[in-house]
């Protein structure tokens, strides 16, 4: 019998290969040419960065028509969505925050498209529905972005994104009558609110081009001033720098009343320039903390005369500084220590602190002159989100997850520092069943790379475990564990699931960060590489059942690496990748990622680039991976045209028995603000094909 079975499974896996032959639509090419310092390069699909083009619309509509044939067909796709569906429908709740007597929530019942936000009156006082975004539109594409209460917890000012876009449009609720006021801002991106007096600042830009909204290049925001009550026409312009459109700025006031800070970061550098106001002293001017863009200097807190900082000079781990409004004098107060500071926030007159510690969570509290006072203890290994307090409050909730640990909310009594579970999630799901290994693999130059590895308990290490790699290795940021239900399709069926935890991120600080940057960036390629190997090498999987996956500068990852190693991988999952990099600081906030990537503008920049750009290094003769591109329509951070641009030359030059599809999701943008039943047919959609083309039948 054990035969017979792996005969039929031997079959079945030669059957899919070749059992639909796919006729992709004609996408026309052109002979359009660059010239960047004396090489000529073809861009042949440039027509696709037309986002209004009426060819470009019925492309994707026959690519959308093929890629839902293919997925129609596959047999267990029905049964993944009904099991998935089963698996998101739970209660999910977020950390409690306070806005004067008042406590915001959000909750989600299971299968709402969007979760709406509660309030109740002190912790203990009964939950009252005071936003649900699920009215906001007929299909659940608009959601809520932001929202910020004031320090008088008069007012709630709400952000709504429509269809996932960066755009935001800001609102104001007064709290206590639950009445949402005339007050309508828009043309709002990558902005938050900082209260004063009765009003607030926030970052807007001039209104783009009419049809140039999804991907007009976003250059000179400006800072203004809202009143509340008042139309957005008569908002003040508090700054701007029209000398320098390549520039990005950050206002907010204290709590206190007692500094406003101002925050400038630039083009092409990873640090920022920090600024300081007495508003008690009335001074039209800005005092300055720290000069100069090399250097990360955030606030951490004041109390006294002091000002806390945290900052990465000399400090690639971060620590933390103070600063003497008096004298104008840094000097050090929490010294760099061998793991990564990730956070801090002062209450109490106590600093909370969290670190992390080979990429995971560990939260502390000092007093104000830098002596530690405890450890908190956390539930498990895992990792903490939200462990931030404002100078007046005496407790805080923060989220607590891991691989196999649902979000919980987490207590922390700030005066007597003690720990508690507040609420626990209500999954239906036996972790009991699984366990999680971080193992540390060589790279290519011998540098240490944790991952870690999901499984069931009992794992036979035979090469034949369904796998799937994940990686992101970009803008110092940090891939640290966390609970995702749409993993225990693959972990109930056998499956393994790997993050690998790639430098370009904030795993280790800036150092690890730079490591993976501009000229370094191959280093991320090569982590990646190592990874699938060790995974490979160790019997976890094998190249016939190794996925991978990763999106926006992840997606950039998978196809770097399946263009250098495409002999790895059976399944590649490029997510709203930047996959032209010649051409990506040209559209929306683009410009702004030449602090990791370079730019082609310049000769050494260029020259690197053209090296790995996935668009450019396709090639025919390669036996590329089953793939599955997917994007959006109204991705205005990572605009689809490049993706569109990778499938139609990727389909054109790959010649094998691999489908070779895009995915294009209709009023949806980059990811956030998508909405759940979107949620649940794309995993679908991705696990179904990712069994299908490696021969697995799930469940």
């Amino acid at each position: 019998m054990k035969i017979l079975i792996l005969l039929l499974s031997v079959l079945f896996a030669a059957e899919i290969v070749t059992a639909q032959t796919i006729e992709y639509p004609k996408a026309r090419k052109t002979d359009h040419t660059d010239e960047y310092f004396g090489t000529v390069v073809a861009d042949p699909y440039r027509w696709m960065e037309d986002l209004n083009s009426a060819e470009l619309k019925d492309w994707i509509q026959k690519e959308n028509e093929i890629t839902f044939s293919y997925l129609d067909k596959i047999p267990f796709r029905d049964k993944i969505r009904q099991r998935l569906t089963e698996i998101w429908n739970y209660p999910k709740y977020s950390a409690p925050f306070k806005v004067g007597e008042y406590y915001f929530f959000y909750m989600n019942n299971g299968l709402q498209n969007q979760s709406a936000l509660y309030c109740r009156k002190g912790i203990d006082g009964v939950p009252e529905l005071f936003l649900d975004p699920n009215t906001f539109s007929d299909n659940g594409t608009v959601a809520l972005s932001t929202v910020s209460g004031s320090y008088d917890g008069k007012y709630l000012v709400y952000g709504v994104s429509k269809a996932g876009s960066d755009w935001n449009e800001f609102f104001v609720m007064d709290i206590a009558s639950k009445t949402k006021l005339d007050d309508h801002l828009k043309w709002i991106k990558f902005s938050g609110v900082s209260w004063h007096d009765d009003g607030f600042y926030y970052n807007r830009y001039d209104a783009p081009e009419k049809g140039m909204e999804l991907s007009a290049k976003n250059q000179s925001p400006k800072i203004y001033y809202h009143k509340i009550g008042t139309g957005q026409s008569s908002d003040v312009l508090f700054y701007e720098d029209k000398e320098n459109p390549d520039m990005s700025f950050g206002v907010w006031v204290t709590r206190d009343g007692k500094y406003m800070y101002l925050s400038k970061s630039r083009k092409g550098f990873n640090g920022n320039e920090l600024y300081f106001k007495d508003l008690r002293k009335m001074s039209r001017n800005f005092t300055p903390i720290a000069v100069g863009f090399d250097i990360d200097y955030g606030v951490v807190g004041n109390e006294g005369d002091y000002i806390y900082l945290n900052t990465n000079k000399a400090a690639p781990k971060n620590k933390i500084v103070r600063y003497d409004v008096s004298s104008g004098e840094i000097s050090d107060l929490i010294p760099e220590s061998q793991y990564v500071l990730a956070n801090a926030s002062i209450s109490q007159s106590k600093i909370l602190v969290q670190y992390m510690k080979d990429v995971t969570d560990r939260i502390y509290t000092y007093d104000l002159n830098g002596n530690l006072l405890k450890e908190h203890e956390l539930p498990s290994l895992g990792s903490v989100s939200g462990f931030s307090a404002d100078s007046d409050e005496s407790e805080i909730y923060f989220t607590f997850t891991s691989f196999l640990y649902p979000a919980t909310v987490m207590r922390f009594d700030i005066v007597n520092g003690e720990t508690s579970v507040y609420k626990k999630s209500e999954i239906r799901f036996d972790s009991d069943k699984y366990e999680t290994k971080q193992i540390f693999y060589e790279s290519k130059d011998g540098t240490r790379i944790p991952m870690f590895i999901v499984h069931k308990k009992g794992l036979v290490l035979d090469g034949n475990n369904p796998t799937l790699l994940y990686g992101y290795g970009g803008f110092n940021a940090s891939m640290k564990p966390s609970f995702n239900a749409s993993n225990i399709i693959l972990l109930e069926n056998g499956g393994v699931y790997a993050l690998a935890n790639i430098r370009g991120g904030g795993e280790y600080g800036e150092e690890w960060h730079q490591a993976g940057t501009k000229l370094n960036k191959q280093n991320v390629f090569d982590d990646f590489i190592a990874a699938a190997e060790y995974l490979i090498n160790n019997k976890y999987t094998s190249p016939e059942k190794l996925a991978v996956e990763g999106g926006s500068n992840g997606g950039l990852l998978v196809g770097a690496v399946i263009n250098q190693r495409p002999e790895l991988f059976r399944v590649a999952f490029p997510a709203v990748g930047v996959m032209d990099m010649l051409r990506f600081q040209k559209f929306t906030i683009g410009w702004g990622w030449t602090t990791d990537y370079g730019s082609s503008d310049d000769k050494e920049g260029f020259e690197n680039l053209i090296k790995y750009s996935p668009y450019h290094n396709l090639k025919e003769g390669l036996n590329y991976p089953a793939t599955l591109i997917t994007t959006s329509d109204h991705d205005d951070r990572v605009v689809p045209s490049h993706s569109f641009k990778y499938a139609a030359r990727l389909q054109e030059l790959y010649k094998g028995n691999n489908p070779v599809i895009i995915r294009v999701e209709t009023n949806a943008g980059h990811g956030s603000g998508r909405p759940t039943r979107m949620i649940i047919e794309q995993q679908t959609d991705k696990w179904s094909f990712m069994f299908y083309n490696m021969g697995v039948t799930p469940y």
